[in-house]
């Protein structure tokens, strides 16, 4: 318990608590919102505040300004919103009396196109070919890369996965995927995606454990599936080895794939409100933040420049 909020007595720890077990549900935004106030907190502790009652729009403005000094803008926007919505639960928690956060005004911020690093489809096939599927490991490797790229799935959505979330209907293989916000969400699989999973779950053993999870680690010394879920850091691990050992130089993460798959989709002839669909998206400005297509026009047009 942050000194500043113990210092306020047991209603205001309870109903500190209380904003994080009960008004957060997604575990993401919940550990970054965490990270924030136990900052913004010991940052006030330092500039001497006593108490979190007795908080104040200059402290907020000015904890903002350093964290402009060392994050990027979107971060910062991030943690002020985190501390705007937990004064907003202390305020209708009898708490404080006012939100000093309210008046605050983050860094100006405007993205046309995300910072994601986004592979050709070259690249991403080079990627897919290189691995060894002769193992468990290679197997399942290749499966959630080909699941991230042609379902455009999150990694976390792709990881909470179980056996029973691909399943046959209308004669074709589909995946389940549980995203943000709880939200379900269902398609066909790709011809290709189809076969990788098809042999992930035969090959492996794993098909005939419906509740088990479909992503798996390896079992130390026996290079053969565990029964515990493999970790978002393990998979982003991976990506970074598999990325390595294909040859390929871009840095690239567990979104690149949703990415990817995005960009290729478009570029193909797919429309915009239907790669939003795709991807679960609530709204087509969202999807534009994947569509990297612009990026190929700007290195035609620099090529323009011969001497």
């Amino acid at each position: 318990m942050p000194a500043l909020v113990a210092a306020a007595g047991e209603r205001a720890s309870v109903r500190f608590l209380e904003f994080f077990a009960s008004a957060i549900r997604n575990p993401h935004t919940r550990r970054a919102y965490v990270r924030a106030a136990a900052d913004f907190l010991a940052w006030c502790a330092g500039a001497g505040v006593p108490s979190i009652t007795a908080v104040q729009p200059l402290h907020v403005a000015g904890w903002i300004e350093l964290q402009t000094q060392a994050l990027s803008a979107p971060t910062v926007k991030q943690r002020l919103a985190a501390i705007r919505h937990l004064f907003d639960w202390l305020v209708t928690g009898q708490i404080v009396p006012h939100n000093p956060a309210t008046s605050v005004r983050g860094p100006a911020h405007s993205a046309r196109a995300g910072a994601t690093p986004v592979l050709d489809p070259a690249e991403a096939r080079q990627l897919l070919d290189s691995i060894d599927v002769t193992t468990p490991l290679g197997l399942r490797d290749r499966a959630l890369i080909a699941l991230m790229v042609f379902s455009f799935a999150r990694v976390g959505a792709a990881l909470a996965m179980r056996v029973e979330d691909v399943y046959v209907q209308d004669r074709r293989l589909w995946v389940r995927l549980r995203e943000k916000g709880g939200k379900a969400h269902a398609m066909p699989c790709h011809h290709a995606l189809e076969a990788y999973l098809h042999a992930y779950l035969e090959e492996t053993g794993i098909a005939g454990e419906p509740k088990g999870p479909l992503f798996r680690t390896i079992a130390r010394g026996t290079g053969l599936l565990s029964t515990t879920p493999l970790p978002q850091a393990n998979a982003y691990a991976m990506v970074r080895r598999r990325a390595l050992a294909a040859g390929i130089g871009t840095k690239i993460g567990n979104h690149t794939f949703r990415a990817t798959g995005i960009t290729a989709y478009l570029s193909n002839g797919g429309t915009l409100e239907n790669a939003a669909a795709m991807a679960n998206h609530a709204s087509t400005r969202t999807t534009q933040l994947y569509d990297r297509r612009r990026d190929n026009v700007s290195l035609d047009e620099i090529e323009r420049i011969r001497l």
